[in-house]
């Protein structure tokens, strides 16, 4: 609807964060994406976590040589969340570390509702949970605040691995209460974001010329543990 309307009226439109299907974008040559790599921020969060259960043995609290995870997703239907999910879990299965999942849960985003749903779980599986992979970091840190007023001790609390690089995560991380997060450099979308605009309206390709398909601008993201966090 939104490219109907500004095609007819000949307003070009730059989509970002959230990346419209393909197929969409290629209706017109007017149409333009900053933004990142969901896939990437999947596979690098698998990275920090796979990296961080074969050095920390007792993330198997129970022995089974499994590691029983939860899952914290966006929203349904969300590319991104899709992306982003099957990316991390994959690649963590493919650094040979065997997974047992007990539970998926949508939080929309928000930290709240990821704080109430994990609340639930402790709930429901008790310690049994030992790590807790988030789709972004506003929900990692509402399971991190579920822990904190949990009747648990920070020994028993699973490991929990973000996305997007928020200061409250790399806080959280400077402190050993998450383990991990994928930066995601919104300076340089911004500024991308900046550029594009006053080129498109003053008629210039500078850097239009070096999008992907003429298009598409990718911002690469970043692996944070406790190594780089500072």
């Amino acid at each position: 609807k939104i490219i109907k309307m500004a095609r007819q009226n000949n307003i070009p439109v730059i989509f970002f964060n959230r990346e419209p299907v393909k197929e969409d974008l290629k209706q017109w040559d007017k149409l333009y994406y900053v933004g990142c790599n969901a896939e990437q921020s999947g596979k690098m969060q698998g990275q920090i976590a796979a990296k961080y259960i074969k050095k920390n043995k007792k993330v198997d609290k129970n022995y089974d040589g499994k590691i029983q995870y939860v899952l914290l997703e966006g929203e349904a239907g969300h590319q991104d969340a899709i992306s982003r999910t099957d990316c991390s879990v994959k690649t963590i299965i493919g650094k040979g570390i065997k997974l047992e999942k007990l539970s998926y849960q949508f939080a929309d985003w928000n930290r709240g509702q990821a704080e109430n749903k994990t609340n639930q779980l402790i709930e429901q599986y008790g310690d049994k949970i030992e790590m807790i992979i988030s789709n972004n970091d506003e929900m990692a840190l509402g399971a991190l605040e579920a822990y904190k007023k949990s009747k648990y001790h920070k020994k028993q609390w699973p490991i929990i691995f973000g996305i997007d690089g928020l200061d409250d995560a790399l806080e959280a991380i400077k402190t050993g209460k998450m383990q991990g997060t994928v930066y995601n450099d919104k300076e340089d979308q911004a500024m991308e974001l900046a550029k594009l605009s006053v080129e498109i309206v003053s008629g210039k390709d500078t850097n239009r010329k070096h999008l992907k398909e003429g298009r598409y601008y990718v911002s690469e993201y970043c692996r944070v543990d406790s190594s780089n966090v500072d």
